[in-house]
């Protein structure tokens, strides 16, 4: 017969194992656990870094989508005149938009003292430019305006645009009234000769790039300039006018200056619109 002690060390080794069985199953169980949780962790780490490399790989073009005009415009850049840079001639109008058309044709209109002046815009050459003065026409900017410049020897062109020459003083002005912006020029006549032939219609700027802002002249006779200044069209009609005011000449107040002076013949832009493009 088994004796009692050799009974208490088998009862003593079968709950060893059964503990040893019952520790063994919980350490099985907290390694699939940890296993689970492991893969799961995996699984969000590989979706983590599929989506980062589609947005590394896709992003570029996504951003050069947004950034990249739509079809049919042309991004501008409008810069507006610090608070010390405007003097009493500039006149605030705001920013047009940055996106312009770059499709169609317009029809410009300048109603004057004198009769009509009209002009064909194409907004393909001169997109930005178009739409500035399309802007500034909208907000009645020219009307009331007098052109204040007119040069008959060297060049032949009559300026206009300065919103500062209105009123009985008109002619006391400097000639560097506009809106409060600016733009970069475009559409230079750098390969004509001459690059700014009779019936040109192109804007005025201080000579530095990027300072294009409300002035115009219209060119009455081939004019040997630099091209450097924006063509925004051509006259269609009323060349005649602009031809009989040059034949006035001017008082020479410019004549220390860009030449020319006042038109000793007055000629008031009454008013000056823009037609919605066309084809």
């Amino acid at each position: 017969m088994t004796s009692t002690r050799e009974r208490q060390r088998a009862a003593a080794r079968a709950r060893l194992e059964k503990e040893m069985a019952e520790r063994a199953g919980k350490a099985r169980k907290r390694r699939q656990t940890q296993a689970i949780i492991g893969a799961g962790a995996a699984l969000v780490l590989v979706v983590a870094g599929t989506a980062w490399l589609a947005m590394t790989l896709g992003g570029d073009d996504d951003k050069t989508d947004t950034a990249a005009s739509a079809p049919g415009t042309a991004e501008c850049a409008f810069t507006e005149l610090p608070a010390d840079q405007r003097s009493p001639q500039i006149k605030d109008v705001g920013l047009p938009s940055n996106q312009q058309s770059a499709t169609g044709v317009q029809t410009m209109t300048i109603d004057t003292n004198l009769g009509p002046i009209t002009a064909k815009v194409d907004r393909s050459l001169s997109p930005c430019t178009a739409g500035s003065f399309t802007y500034l026409a909208e907000k009645n900017f020219f009307d009331n305006s007098k052109c204040h410049r007119l040069v008959t020897e060297g060049i032949k062109v009559l300026q206009c645009g300065d919103p500062s020459a209105t009123g009985k003083g008109w002619r006391d002005t400097d000639g560097t009234g506009g809106p409060s912006y600016r733009q970069a020029e475009e559409n230079l006549p750098t390969d004509k000769r001459p690059p700014y032939p009779e019936g040109v219609i192109a804007m005025a700027n201080s000579g530095q790039p990027g300072s294009t802002g409300s002035q115009f002249f219209i060119v009455y006779g081939d004019s040997p300039l630099d091209p450097a200044y924006t063509v925004l069209g051509t006259i269609t009609g009323g060349m005649d006018i602009v031809k009989d005011v040059a034949k006035a000449g001017d008082d020479g107040a410019f004549a220390q200056q860009a030449g020319g002076g006042h038109p000793k013949k007055e000629i008031v832009i009454k008013d000056l619109t823009m037609s919605n493009p066309q084809g």
